[in-house]
């Protein structure tokens, strides 16, 4: 008798311990609104549905590293290989990474926007907390910093930090946008804003100009005073341009026949003996391919003639371009680094993932990527992001979003958007950042603490997060 209770027990145990593993290894269920695109260019969003969502609390065999060390820039002390002085990129036994510039193998963990809010919550909340731009900063990147990020992003304010981190031990790897095309468009005229970017004629940017490279070539001659920083990361050349396959029908189309870009096309098109009823899809794809290299040697040529210290980061891609391989091979020939930003994703694509490193033969950085919380009473319409219900969905979604990324051999950093929230009261804001909660600070400049706990909980752990992952896949 007593054996078979102690029979009935062990089997009762035994079911018990397999159905608390079993709880563990379900995935948390968020409830996600998802953005909807109308052909008729109006914007929505669908009901919340829930989705899958992955965390650290899943990783049962993943033990934390109750003290990472890191080194100045941010590196895993761990680990290092031989130094250049600056940031550099490099293949170790299959997988990808940026080396600091003391050798430390390091993925960049940054925050794009990381600048003041302008409207007159934003200068009241600033007058409050702060006693001067570069107190601001002092104290931000120690907040960033602490809550495991190590760099700035696009749109920060390179000149603030450059000066904060003076004499500085610890420093924070930032990012500078260089704005060829757009700054170009600006002076040549054509342009226009629509959401999140500049807009070109036709979605045909003006690569073919021969003023573009003289223009390029001038701006250029600004890098020099960046040469030996060795905190400064790299550059983009510009952010989200219109590279589509019908890149060669919007060139023929434009109405003056003398513009630089329909010749260039015209003449690309005749040299291949196709007539215009004749293209095809594979024209199309070539086409993209030969207007993609020529914008990137000329930026890649102005940036590195001054320049030649730091990477080139790319223009920021942001649509069909960075999943077609005709482009992504010609970029790969003067990119250091992939930029993409990456929306209408839960959980990032493998398949994708892959194409872009193996299409490119160089690593990625995913650029900018964002969710919005209703709790934060902010309207939420404006921006491509996703919405949830709280501030700690935001940070599940990031828990969720990163470990994919850390299991690919071939990412390299995150920037996370942004700084700061969206301000509704502010005037003549970009379209796109008008009304959003997007920020790990609100208006005025309180955390956001639920969001940041999760984000330190990956940051903290991402080069120990590489190993396990890489382990588990031998």
């Amino acid at each position: 008798m007593k054996k078979i209770v102690s029979l009935i027990f062990i089997i009762a145990l035994f079911s018990c311990s397999n159905k608390t593993e079993q709880a563990k290894l379900e995935l948390y269920k968020v409830d996600v609104k998802k953005r909807i695109y109308h052909k008729d260019g109006t914007r929505t969003y669908d009901d919340y549905v829930a989705m899958d969502t992955r965390s650290m609390d899943h990783l049962q065999d993943f033990k934390p590293n109750k003290k990472p060390q890191f080194s100045k820039f941010g590196g895993d002390k761990k680990n290092q290989v031989e130094a250049s002085g600056f940031f550099r990129t490099e293949k170790i036994d299959g997988r990808w990474w940026i080396i600091d510039p003391e050798g430390y193998l390091f993925i960049h963990k940054a925050v794009n926007g990381l600048k003041r809010g302008g409207s007159e919550r934003n200068l009241k909340g600033f007058d409050e907390k702060y006693n001067s731009p570069v107190d601001w900063m002092t104290q931000t990147a120690q907040m960033v910093k602490s809550n495991g990020f190590n760099g700035a992003g696009s749109w920060s304010e390179d000149n603030v930090i450059r000066e904060m981190q003076q004499g500085r031990e610890n420093q924070l790897a930032y990012t500078i946008n260089l704005n060829f095309m757009s700054g170009y468009g600006k002076i040549r005229g054509g342009t226009y804003a629509v959401p999140g970017h500049t807009g070109y004629p036709n979605s045909t940017i003006f690569a073919f100009d021969e003023e573009f490279k003289i223009f390029c070539e001038e701006k250029a001659k600004n890098l020099v005073q960046y040469k030996n920083d060795k905190n400064l990361l790299g550059y983009f050349s510009d952010n989200e341009m219109p590279f589509k396959t019908s890149n060669l029908e919007g060139y023929l189309s434009l109405e003056n026949k003398n513009d630089q870009g329909y010749l260039a096309a015209k003449k690309w098109l005749d040299e291949k003996g196709i007539e215009e009823l004749e293209i095809t899809d594979e024209t199309r794809n070539e086409f993209l391919a030969f207007c993609g290299e020529t914008y990137f040697s000329i930026v890649n040529n102005a940036i590195k003639k001054y320049d030649p210290n730091h990477l080139y980061l790319g223009p920021r891609l942001y649509s069909s371009e960075k999943n077609n391989e005709a482009f992504m091979t010609v970029a790969g020939k003067y990119i250091d680094v992939v930029s993409c930003n990456y929306y209408g994703r839960w959980t990032p694509r493998e398949e994708e993932l892959y194409n872009w490193a193996n299409w490119t033969g160089k690593p990625f950085m995913i650029t900018e990527w964002y969710v919005k919380g209703e709790d934060s009473g902010l309207p939420n319409v404006t921006g491509a992001g996703w919405i949830v219900k709280t501030q700690h969905d935001r940070g599940l979604f990031y828990q969720n979003y990163t470990l994919k990324l850390l299991e690919s051999k071939s990412c390299v950093g995150w920037h996370w958007f942004k700084y700061i929230d969206n301000d509704p009261e502010q005037e003549g804001t970009e379209l796109s950042n008008m009304d959003a909660n997007k920020g790990i600070v609100n208006n005025d400049y309180d955390e956001y603490i639920p969001l940041l706990n999760l984000m330190k909980d990956v940051n903290l752990q991402a080069y120990d997060l590489i190993e396990f992952f890489d382990n588990q896949n031998q």
